[in-house]
């Protein structure tokens, strides 16, 4: 430990040793799967100490013994909440929906023969929800015949906190003025704004569903999906949870089905089955034009 790290501990509001940073980045672990390293410590400390002020307690010592009693079960929810990273925001990575609007496209067109009018989409660590609404107004927009088709949007994350702003669908106004265009001119056929909120349509809304669901557990879905969006989400795990999450992915697409990914998630090992077609964006089998 620098003597600069050391004076910066001693400023601190409450105590907080190397023990009781890695008892809790180990119960993280259990519960998410999310690897938290040393150099994690201080933002660790900055996400917990407002729910030590909350709670009243004046050490880290006092937090993981509550951790540690009977009372754990409804403690460790605010602690999911606490440290899960909830960096997000509208049309991120616009490469991924340009390659959405025309595997969506082909999709329709092939389906339009069938019976079958489904196109269903996995948003899989949502956070306050604007990926799925960027996803939900760029097809709308885009592919406007799946406005009559059964079209719909899994928004899932662990965070409860963030669920409840994805379901209420209400931001700041600003929070659209540095997209670039087509997509300003998107949200904006799509969304409301008043004041210094932007409140997204019902229409929008009623395509998606928010639940909280940890990617470690088992994924109560039955159906297969045509898109799962999954971005800067593996960063948080190890080598091997990683890979057992892009098999399990893999799994729940329908052939043909499109997995994207974050920036800087590249995979060094995935199913023979999934292919890469541009940045990031992944088909389930062979893809034919």
């Amino acid at each position: 430990m620098t003597q600069q790290s050391t004076i910066a501990e001693r400023k601190r509001e409450f105590s907080f040793t190397h023990e009781e940073f890695k008892k809790l980045t180990s119960l993280v672990y259990s519960l998410t799967g999310i690897v938290l390293g040393d150099h994690k410590k201080d933002m660790v400390y900055g996400r917990l100490a407002r729910r030590l002020r909350e709670l009243g307690m004046r050490s880290f010592s006092q937090y993981c013994d509550l951790l540690d009693s009977k009372r754990s079960d409804d403690e460790t929810g605010f602690l999911v909440n606490a440290i899960t990273t909830n960096l997000t925001k509208f049309y991120r990575e616009s490469h991924h929906f340009e390659s959405l609007a025309a595997h969506a496209q082909k999709v329709t067109r092939d389906r339009s023969r069938l019976s079958d009018k489904t196109f269903l989409v996995w948003s899989a660590g949502c956070s306050s929800g604007e990926e799925p609404y960027s996803i939900a107004t760029y097809l709308l927009s885009k592919v406007p015949s799946l406005s009559s088709w059964n079209f719909k949007i899994l928004a899932t994350d662990l965070d409860t906190n963030m669920l409840n702003k994805g379901k209420a669908g209400v931001y700041k106004a600003d929070a659209i003025q540095s997209i670039d265009e087509p997509f300003k001119s998107v949200i904006s056929d799509h969304c409301n704004i008043r004041g210094d909120s932007l409140y997204i349509k019902e229409k929008v809304k009623n395509h998606i569903h928010f639940k909280q669901l940890n990617l470690l557990h088992q994924w109560p879905m039955k159906k297969k999906y045509d898109v799962i969006f999954c971005r800067n989400v593996l960063i948080y795990f190890d080598t091997q949870t990683k890979n057992n999450l892009v098999s399990r992915y893999t799994d729940m697409l329908r052939d043909g089905g499109m997995l994207c990914l974050g920036h800087s998630e590249s995979l060094h090992e995935k199913p023979e089955n999934l292919h890469l077609h541009g940045r990031t964006t992944y088909f389930k089998g062979e893809v034919s034009s």
